[in-house]
């Protein structure tokens, strides 16, 4: 090695940090890593090709270093490709070679795959190799672009995050480095943001905090404020901040207590995240702690072996290369025994994040959302078949409490509860009498009414002898969606592989009861980001929606029925102090309609906001009421300049002229500035419903799916918060 020549390579480049440290970018491979001034120095010591041998006694005496210290610090880089020994015809040609077979294809494309080959711009010497195959490709049913920012350990997790994604069919692109490397966020358009947990945390338990008031809390909240601001000048994507996690051991044991205990410093940091996520929109945080505690914490932290702060793998040691070993002089514990301590993965932590990670990202985007779920009764909600045991449960105090077997089926119970406040309908499927049923399913005086179901908390059932796999699909006609918008558990086994076979779109579940309640409160297709009141409210709107379905196929006169109805609409145009639960709601509203859908396009909450303080930005929200419910805020148009980007309408109030309110006050607001508007369809499987809004509402066909409204004449009537008759 001493006679070896090395060059900078041709492709790195350094830029200054206000950090007081020095990014290093390959162009071609996408590795970004911050390092201080004086590894800076020693790389640009090579910017002419020189002998190793030569350099290191220099290098040691500028940069103040012993030799090995040159040496271990010249073979790092190198293995990441700073430093090379090629010249540079052969680099370039190399170069050339990688990247040929993609020659006349998109650059982003080309990027992707040259990343996907280099861990996707993760530092390397921080990417472990477990082999993941990524499945299928043709499989994947979406590409999501994520940013992930932070330090070795999230790193870390870039290929298990890929893998988990394609386990969910979807294709994961990473983009990572350090927390520094903000700016990378404006290279291309991300999907989701992700921020790892920085190295501010060390200052938790160093006591590091005085210019601080003495709170250590507020120096990490400072460092991942700083952060925020800085990725908000370039990017309107989601963001999630990991928690931290929490310390498995305490510096001083027992004696280490109260409020300003180790352990409580870390869970004072992650209330005051909490709070910030709160304050922030499009701001979420992911509980570490919470994930890393249900799947054993103390096998997956690091604090009970090398340090207080570093919250590694417990892997991580079995994971590095023997290379490193020349620090301990060669001389090291038999790792098997830390082998047994990670039960023989040393890869579980990366696992049990990146599903973490990929179930927050999955909730935030969006991604494969459930609408309803559909339950079996007799063997779901209560043991056996009700037809035989004559009672849901034959249960009273003087046999068990409430938490004795009983408790098992009160808690399946309580969690479907749950889904109906997060605005996910029930509906049941049973093969059964369905007189029988309604007959029976009665609970007598002790039972904890507040946390069982009746017969009220389902939009609809289908309690019949029929198959199942069409009473199905029969629910699904009647509430207008898709299959792959419903979950249907089962006890049967052949139940479920009947549904299985014949709607592969539908979710079964049911294989294992004791495992039910956990998957249905965690699972991230039935999770909303936010709790809005109109989600609380949906399945008694559905419910009015049957209901008006009904009295509008007893009436044979379309319009008398619509009149019959007394519908009321109210527009307003939201500022930028609007309540933010609003603001979620337009953009759930964006997210879940397909049908009343102009472009499909999306808005994460910071960007409705960015347009809502545009000078040429507006949003406008419609909520509908009529004799028989309040259906709120059921509809959204989102319009930049002349641009109308999308115009929304809630399924449940399709066909009872809704969209007409909303766009006349639309239009009505551009004639009055004396603004042209252009509207755009973009068709999809799902959206025939919407495709002859502007061509209805005096539209001009001027290109195809491209819709113009030239400037009108200001008209002197009222526009906004004002109730119209549809």
């Amino acid at each position: 090695m001493s006679d070896m020549i090395l060059r900078r390579s041709g492709f790195v480049h350094l830029l200054d940090l206000a950090s007081a440290s020095v990014l290093v970018v390959h162009a071609i491979s996408q590795m970004r890593i911050t390092v201080t001034h004086q590894v800076a120095a020693l790389i640009r010591a090579f910017d002419q090709p020189v002998r190793l041998q030569d350099a290191v006694p220099r290098l040691a005496a500028e940069l103040d270093a012993d030799d090995a210290a040159v040496r271990a610090c010249v073979t790092l880089l190198l293995n990441q490709g700073v430093l090379t020994q090629q010249d540079a015809e052969a680099e370039t040609a190399e170069s050339i070679e990688r990247l040929a077979p993609t020659y006349g294809r998109d650059p982003t494309t080309l990027l992707d795959q040259y990343r996907r080959g280099l861990m996707e711009g993760a530092d390397p010497y921080w990417s472990v190799a477990a082999p993941r195959a990524l499945g299928d490709p043709q499989a994947f049913r979406r590409r999501v672009d994520i940013l992930l920012l932070g330090d070795c350990d999230v790193q870390m997790e870039t290929d298990f995050l890929r893998q988990e994604a394609a386990r969910r069919g979807i294709d994961l692109r990473v983009a990572a480095s350090f927390a520094a490397d903000t700016g990378l966020a404006a290279d291309r358009q991300h999907d989701a943001i992700l921020i790892g947990t920085l190295q501010a945390r060390h200052a938790i338990v160093a006591g590091e905090a005085e210019h601080h008031g003495g709170d250590p809390t507020r120096v990490y909240i400072d460092a991942i404020e700083a952060m925020l601001k800085k990725l908000r000048l370039h990017s309107q994507a989601p963001i999630l901040i990991d928690g931290l996690p929490e310390p498995t051991v305490q510096p001083l044991g027992f004696a280490d207590r109260g409020v300003h205990s180790h352990r409580n410093r870390f869970r004072r940091t992650n209330l005051a995240l909490a709070q910030l996520a709160e304050d922030c929109p499009d701001v979420h945080l992911v509980d570490v702690a919470a994930e890393l505690a249900a799947a054993g914490g103390a096998s997956l932290l690091d604090d009970g072996l090398v340090s207080f702060t570093h919250f590694g793998s417990m892997g991580w040691m079995l994971q590095r290369p023997d290379s490193e070993l020349a620090a301990v002089h060669h001389q090291f514990p038999d790792r098997a025994a830390l082998a047994r301590h990670v039960g023989g993965d040393p890869y579980r932590r990366e696992s049990v994040m990146a599903r973490a990670h990929m179930d927050a990202i999955g909730v935030v985007l969006g991604l494969e959302k459930k609408k309803c779920v559909i339950v079996d009764l007799d063997g779901v909600l209560w043991p056996g078949v009700l037809a035989e045991t004559g009672v849901p449960f034959a249960w009273s105090p003087e046999i068990g409490g409430p938490n004795s077997f009983v408790g098992l089926y009160f808690g399946i119970h309580e969690a479907l509860r749950m889904l109906l406040r997060r605005g996910i309908l029930l509906a049941c499927v049973s093969k059964n009498d369905e007189a029988t049923v309604r007959a029976l399913w009665r609970y007598g005086q002790p039972y904890p009414r507040h946390r069982l179901l009746s017969f009220d908390h389902f939009v609809t059932t289908r309690i019949n002898w029929n198959d199942k796999a069409a009473n199905i699909r029969s629910i699904a006609e009647e509430l207008g969606f898709p299959l792959d918008a419903f979950m249907f558990i089962d006890d049967m086994p052949r139940e479920r592989e009947r549904v299985r076979q014949s709607l592969p779109g539908v979710t079964v579940l049911g294989e294992d009861l004791f495992a039910l309640r956990r998957a249905l409160l965690t699972d991230p297709r039935l999770q909303p980001v936010r709790l809005t009141q109109e989600g609380s409210q949906r399945s008694a709107l559905v419910k009015a929606q049957l209901s008006r379905s009904r009295l509008r196929a007893a009436v044979a006169d379309e319009a008398a029925f619509i009149a019959s109805l007394e519908v009321a609409c109210t527009v307003e145009r939201l500022t930028a102090d609007s309540d933010p639960a609003v603001l979620e709601r337009v953009r759930e509203l964006l997210a879940r309609t397909t049908q009343f859908n102009a472009t499909a396009t999306v808005f994460p909450q910071a960007e409705l906001r960015r347009i809502i303080a545009a000078q040429d930005g507006r949003l406008f929200i419609l909520r509908m009421c009529d004799r028989l419910t309040d259906h709120g805020l059921v509809g959204a148009a989102v319009i930049l300049g002349d641009a109308i980007l999308n115009i929304v309408l809630s399924c449940r109030v399709i066909g009872l002229g809704g969209e007409r309110a909303l766009l006349a006050a639309v239009t009505a607001e551009a004639a009055q500035h004396g603004r042209r508007l252009l509207g755009r369809i973009v068709q999809t499987d799902r959206n025939m419903p919407v495709r002859n809004l502007f061509a209805d509402s005096g539209f001009t066909s001027c290109d195809r799916g491209v819709w113009l409204m030239p400037p009108q004449p200001s008209s002197t009537e009222p526009m906004l918060e004002s109730a119209a008759d549809a």
